[in-house]
């Protein structure tokens, strides 16, 4: 009979929070939730500055807004779950709704990785082949750049929900993490494929971000020979100047990123890897829009001019 793999068990029990004091949780509630708001204001008022501001509907912005709106929705999947578990005492969530957070919170987030190689692709073409910029980034090219980002979140988000999700799950349901990360959840499966699985499962997570990291330290490699050809002081700093919040970002994205998945495999305590974990899914969603308002120039006078013609118009 050809074997099949079944699950035996209907919820998972969420454990990262449970090793924090109790005393210790209102706190953290309120200051991730804090966070959270402030990370959807900060990306609606970046959507809100773009759309209004007829200057800024070029490929660059029409990128950030991607960008932003695949940021809100991989928030979205999972901090409100944590902020609930944050007040609860018994942090359960069901099979369904496991798969469902480990398929969308890839997709969002590799969406958000494939966008930024995108933005890096975007700055590229603008400083190293000028005079066939518009032709490269046409509006429809560009839709196709962000089409094609989704769809590559997407399916690696299908892959490895479905790979994970048909494994047999026998020993515990206990994840220690506080939401559905795929390595807690391979760390419960058992069955002769795990050790195959684990490995065909790091690969598929890995590579592309590997692949996109590549393709951006590439784009700019040619970006700052291209820059350094630029006789004036002055040129080379208004040119590096439209790459800086961009460039922050991916450090900031691939630095906590790199903090996470390749801190040593010591013995590390669960409340530890939990604050780490939360450096990631919580603190850089947060700081994107923080960087981005702040280091482009463009973008924050627009969000200045939108916010006093808001106010004058409520006022007069």
């Amino acid at each position: 009979m050809p074997h099949r793999n079944y699950s035996t068990v209907s919820e998972f029990i969420l454990f990262g929070f449970s090793a924090f004091p109790r005393q210790m949780l209102p706190a953290l509630f309120l200051l991730y939730l804090l966070m959270y708001l402030f990370t959807l204001l900060g990306n609606l008022v970046i959507m809100a500055a773009v759309w209004s501001e007829r200057r800024l509907h070029t490929p660059m912005y029409l990128f950030l807004c991607a960008l932003s709106i695949s940021e809100i929705l991989f928030t979205v999947v999972i901090t409100p779950r944590m902020l609930a578990d944050l007040l609860s005492t018994h942090q359960s969530i069901t099979f369904i709704a496991c798969a469902n957070q480990l398929f969308f919170s890839f997709t969002f987030g590799y969406t958000h990785s494939f966008l930024l190689m995108v933005m890096g692709y975007d700055r590229y073409v603008a400083i190293c082949h000028p005079l066939h910029y518009h032709v490269l980034m046409s509006l429809q090219g560009c839709a196709r750049l962000v089409a094609w980002s989704w769809a590559g979140g997407s399916l690696i988000g299908m892959t490895v929900m479905l790979i994970i999700f048909h494994l047999t799950f026998c020993d515990s349901n206990v994840i220690h993490h506080f939401l559905c990360h795929v390595f807690s959840l391979l760390k419960l499966a058992c069955g002769e494929r795990t050790a195959l699985v684990t490995v065909f499962v790091i690969l598929v997570c890995v590579t592309p971000l590997i692949g996109c990291l590549v393709l951006i330290v590439l784009s700019y490699i040619f970006i700052v020979a291209a820059i350094l050809r630029i006789p004036s002081t002055e040129g080379r700093q208004k040119t590096f100047s439209t790459c800086v919040s961009h460039l922050t970002v991916v450090i900031v994205h691939y630095g906590f990123a790199s903090i996470i998945y390749l801190k040593s495999r010591g013995p590390h305590s669960l409340y530890t890897d939990t604050l780490m974990s939360t450096t990631y899914t919580v603190f850089t969603p947060f700081l994107s829009p923080i960087i981005f308002s702040l280091r482009n120039k463009e973008l924050k006078n627009a969000i200045n001019r939108s916010f006093h013609r808001n106010f004058h118009q409520r006022t007069s």
